[in-house]
């Protein structure tokens, strides 16, 4: 019979092991954040354009320049459908990149905005999307100062693709790094988690399930700001968007050669979130957010932490769910309802495809 330290450490030593696509075309695993993507971009992207600003593999790159540090990050969306409860593709594209910014320490202050267009998308909906993207950077204080936009045929791009860049200062003298990530730290989220991919998977109407659910879209600048000035010891923080909590915990697990043992009761999920996922057979944890974060503190800092995210609306429900501890090394382990520990592994596979 095999034990559970053979377990934990089979998957050790396959995590351990050099990074390669296996597969011989690209599939939409390849895209959700999880296993797949971790190959693709370590053995394909990294391998190629390797550089000290690159290796870090946060959500921007943190870069100085006369003096100065930025943070600078791009990213992509193709979320379907493009109009979904709270939100569109035009604010989850702004308030993306901004949150990206904004966890590596800065303060997000210019953005790009690319689109690729569909012969035969309404005029009136691009209206729609712009005015959006327009209201959510004047939310989050940037400005859209640069663009590009493109147009293919009819069926080569559903609708409207953008694709975003972002530019930011970081003011404060700190370094967010998972790699200084230690046994005794506290581990955050800043609100109930899985409530952007939820509501657009609902949204796509496939399935008959009804909900009062939105998108948690939101620019996390401001939330960021009242923790960082708050707190002089977090570790690192993350954008929980696709491959969901688990997977931002399991990268930093790694990265910081230490374990994450998470209380499955403490993490905040709503009553309709989770019914939702367990009618679609979905652990909440691997759902992707798009206004929330994860946050590693100093343990005795904790409750300074959750006091100064608590004080902002987008924090009010901030929770400690969980520590770092020494062993096993690398893994990400959940305390159960029934009093048990299960492995939270890299997300496998593409559960909720398009969600951003």
């Amino acid at each position: 019979m095999i034990t559970e330290e053979q377990v934990l450490e089979r998957i050790r030593r396959a995590r351990e092991r050099r990074p390669r696509v296996r597969e011989e075309r690209i599939t939409l695993a390849h895209g959700a954040g999880g296993k797949a993507t971790q190959s693709l971009v370590e053995a394909v992207f990294v391998d190629a354009f390797r550089n000290p600003a690159l290796e870090g593999l946060g959500d921007g790159a943190v870069l100085g320049v006369d003096g100065a540090r930025l943070a600078f990050t791009t990213d992509s969306y193709v979320v379907s459908p493009l109009f979904f409860p709270g939100g569109d593709i035009g604010d989850l594209a702004v308030n993306g990149t901004v949150n990206d910014l904004a966890v590596c320490g800065a303060r997000p202050l210019y953005l790009s905005a690319g689109f690729i267009l569909e012969e035969g998308f309404p005029v009136a909906d691009l209206e729609r999307i712009v005015a959006s993207m327009a209201a959510a950077a004047t939310r989050a204080g940037v400005h859209i100062v640069t663009g590009d936009t493109k147009v293919v045929g009819r069926g080569k791009a559903d609708g409207c693709y953008v694709s975003t860049a972002g530019v930011g200062v970081l003011e404060r003298p700190l370094t967010l790094d998972a790699t200084a990530v230690r046994p005794g730290d506290a581990v955050l989220v800043s609100g109930p988690i899985g409530e952007h991919g939820v509501t657009v998977m609902l949204a796509r109407g496939e399935l008959e399930i009804e909900a009062d659910l939105t998108s948690d879209t939101a620019p996390l600048n401001d939330l960021v700001a009242a923790l960082l000035d708050a707190v002089p010891a977090v570790r690192v923080l993350r954008d929980a968007t696709r491959g969901g909590v688990a997977t931002v915990l399991n990268e930093i697990a790694q990265s910081a050669r230490t374990a994450i043992v998470v209380d499955e009761a403490a993490v905040p999920i709503r009553p309709m979130v989770a019914g939702a996922c367990e009618l679609l057979g979905i652990d909440p944890l691997y759902v992707a957010c798009e206004g929330r974060f994860v946050a590693v503190v100093d343990g005795a800092h904790a409750d300074a932490a959750l006091t100064a995210l608590r004080t902002r609306s987008l924090g009010e429900h901030a929770a400690v769910i969980g520590h770092v501890q020494d062993d096993p090394p690398g893994l990400v382990l959940a305390r159960t309802a029934f009093g048990g520990t299960r492995v939270v592994d890299t997300l496998v596979g593409d559960p909720l495809p398009r969600i951003c």
